[in-house]
Formats: structure tokens, C-alpha cells, sequence
């Protein structure tokens, strides 16, 4: 029995430091209508679940009760789709001129409750094949959450870590 009351105030203690850190939350506002999306269903779905994944990594680096709320308006995905008629998917061709990734999103930070930041941006990255990247050339998503961790720490944290 006294084995069993630890695993609950244990639990508890887990639940309230979950509460108690930084965390973020990440809405897509008519994602249908984004510039560049998959065709297929599953794979904008999948798009939009990594993108809030990379989010809620990066809010791993807020202080504790702080609080990061992303509206995101659009999305432009590096490169262009291009549909392959002998295959269900396309594929995604990057040339590197003005096909570079862009988000649109507004933010607010809060802390404990308190607004401390918000504002509206347009992420771009115009280079973003001639820059070294921390991703792998495997991840779809690895020009997008560059840019994004460019924004996150200029104009979230304030600091250049993982800008080039």
C-alpha cells in the first residue's frame, strides 16, 4: 500500500512540473488554402504535425511558465510540387531561386499569464540552400525548421544560437 501512494505522489509531482514548464501551443488558421501544401490529405496532415512537433521542441527552450502561442496564416513550402503522373505522390523539386521557404504567423509569449511579446511575421529563407543546416538532407522539413529556428531565437528568445 505505501508503495502504491508513492507512485501517486510521484505522479503528481510529475503533473505539476509538466504545468509548470514552458510550453507551446501552435494553431493553423484555413490550412487548405496555404500557398504550397501537399496534394494528399495524409500529407499535409503529416506537414503540419512535424511543423508543430519542431515547435513544441523549440519551446523546450523557454524559461519555465513561460508560454508561446503560434497562429500560423500560411505556409510555402521550399521548391515547387511537382505532380508525377505515374505515381500517387509528387514530388518536390528545389532549384534554389525564388522558390524559398515562407511562413506567415502571428505569436504571443506569455509569462505566467502576462503578455511579455507578440507580434506578426513573414519567416522567409532566401538562401536557404547555401546555408549549413543541422538537418538532414532526409528531413522534408529541413529548410523550414531552420528558418524557423532562425525566427524562434532572434525574436522569442533574443539570442543568435543556431543562426548563421
Amino acid at each position: 500500500m505505501r508503495l502504491h501512494a508513492r507512485k501517486w505522489v510521484a505522479a503528481a509531482l510529475l503533473a505539476a512540473a509538466g504545468a509548470a514548464s514552458a510550453g507551446v501551443t501552435v494553431n493553423y488558421v484555413k490550412p487548405d488554402e496555404f500557398i504550397d501544401m501537399p496534394r494528399s490529405p495524409q500529407d499535409r496532415e503529416q506537414v503540419l504535425r512535424d511543423l508543430s512537433r519542431h515547435f513544441a521542441s523549440l519551446g523546450k527552450e523557454l524559461p519555465a511558465g513561460q508560454e508561446l502561442k503560434v497562429t500560423v496564416t500560411d505556409v510555402d513550402l521550399a521548391g515547387w510540387l511537382e505532380p508525377r503522373r505515374w505515381a500517387m505522390d509528387d514530388i518536390r523539386i528545389m532549384r534554389g531561386g525564388a522558390d524559398w521557404p515562407s511562413i506567415d504567423l502571428s505569436y504571443t509569449l506569455e509569462q505566467n499569464g502576462q503578455v511579455i511579446r507578440s507580434g506578426k511575421d513573414t519567416l522567409k529563407n532566401m538562401m536557404y540552400q547555401q546555408r549549413i543546416s543541422k538537418y538532414t538532407a532526409s528531413d522534408p522539413l529541413r529548410y523550414e525548421k531552420q528558418m524557423i529556428d532562425d525566427w524562434f531565437h532572434k525574436a522569442i528568445t533574443g539570442s543568435q544560437v543556431g543562426s548563421r
